[in-house]
């Protein structure tokens, strides 16, 4: 559906392209077909073929102030027609670079729209301040290694959207969950490592490494190499993943919570990773690790808590998964997703 939306309103801006008014007072119209009780939402185009989401307003009601550039405007604008007058909230992205994150701000826009259109005023604003929300920088950038372990997740992230654009509704470690990708029949766990030597992961918790029940785990890991030219850019990456999944606005929300933020990407400008080692593991009762299964079995108290621990992988055993396993733990994946 996000998708479906996105087109749409492409669709009537690409239009209104074409035949742009020649006063910069005027706008070029194209009513959107999400209706609500006091007129549909529309699409325009300014003389400077800026892009307007035009959002139908009561009379009597106040489009807020304090959003005046540089990059979005907000302000009131009637319209007349032949024979009526017609009040918006009058959105334009003063920016074309950003066309692409503008559009999937307004398909929000139209989508919360369809779901409650009683007050379309008060559905903008909610999705603004929650778009406001996404973009504040509350906290300093990513590290260096905050930024590698994220780089990894995106890496198995966008191997899943591969195979399905809604895989990121898997992707449960922003919310804190144990692993960082899971449903009931299977879950993903990825480390990343920029040390060159070894393969030593660290383990946070007694339950980080036990599988869902009546489900398997696979543990990844990755060895990047932090590079200049080579490899992959942070960005390049993000960029992709959004690019695959199929709401963008979802995936930036689980970016958010992990702290990276578009107004850090400056920051992220220059950085990019060479993956010089991709690893799965199955995570069976042969994987070294510890448990409450495991601690209860050595007669250790179940009191015992905050337990951090390393595995060495840097051996022969245990032996990766092949290809054709790997394969088929993603399909069990993405099939109990679907």
């Amino acid at each position: 559906m996000p998708a479906e939306i996105r087109e749409v309103i492409d669709d009537h801006w690409r239009r209104l392209e074409h035949r742009p008014p020649s006063m910069s007072s005027v706008v070029a119209v194209s009513q959107l077909p999400v209706p609500t009780p006091i007129g549909s939402l529309a699409a325009a185009i300014d003389s400077a073929c800026n892009r307007h989401l035009l959002v139908p307003v009561a009379a009597h009601q106040n489009v807020r102030k304090g959003l005046n550039g540089p990059v979005l405007m907000l302000h009131k604008r009637t319209l007349d027609d032949d024979t009526t007058r017609h009040d918006y909230a009058d959105l334009v992205c003063l920016r074309s670079d950003l066309s692409d994150i503008f559009t999937t701000l307004c398909a929000d826009v139209l989508i919360a729209t369809e779901a409650a259109p009683e007050n379309p005023l008060k559905v903008l604003n909610r999705v603004l301040d929650r778009w406001k929300a996404l973009f504040q920088n509350p906290g300093p950038p990513l590290g260096p290694e905050q930024r590698a372990g994220l780089f990894g997740e995106l890496i198995i992230l966008a191997r899943l959207l591969e195979q399905d654009s809604s895989a990121h509704l898997l992707w449960r470690g922003p919310s804190g969950h144990r692993h960082d990708f899971a449903t009931d029949a299977g879950a993903l766990e990825v480390k990343t490592s920029t040390n060159p030597n070894g393969r030593q992961i660290r383990i946070h918790g007694l339950d980080q490494l036990e599988p869902p029940i009546n489900g398997f785990l696979g543990l990844v890991w990755l060895r990047l190499e932090p590079t200049v030219r080579e490899g992959i850019g942070f960005l390049d990456l993000i960029d992709r993943v959004l690019e695959l999944s199929d709401d963008e606005t979802a995936v930036l929300n689980k970016l958010a919570s992990i702290g990276y933020r578009k107004a850090d990407d400056d920051h992220y400008r220059h950085a990019r990773y060479a993956i010089d080692e991709q690893r799965w593991y199955n995570v069976d009762v042969a994987f070294p690790r510890l448990t409450t299964v495991d601690l209860a079995a050595a007669a250790i108290s179940s009191n015992v808590r905050d337990v951090d621990y390393t595995i060495d992988l840097s051996g022969d055993t245990p032996s990766p998964m092949e290809n054709s396993q790997v394969e088929r733990h993603i399909r069990v994946m993405i099939e109990e997703h679907v």
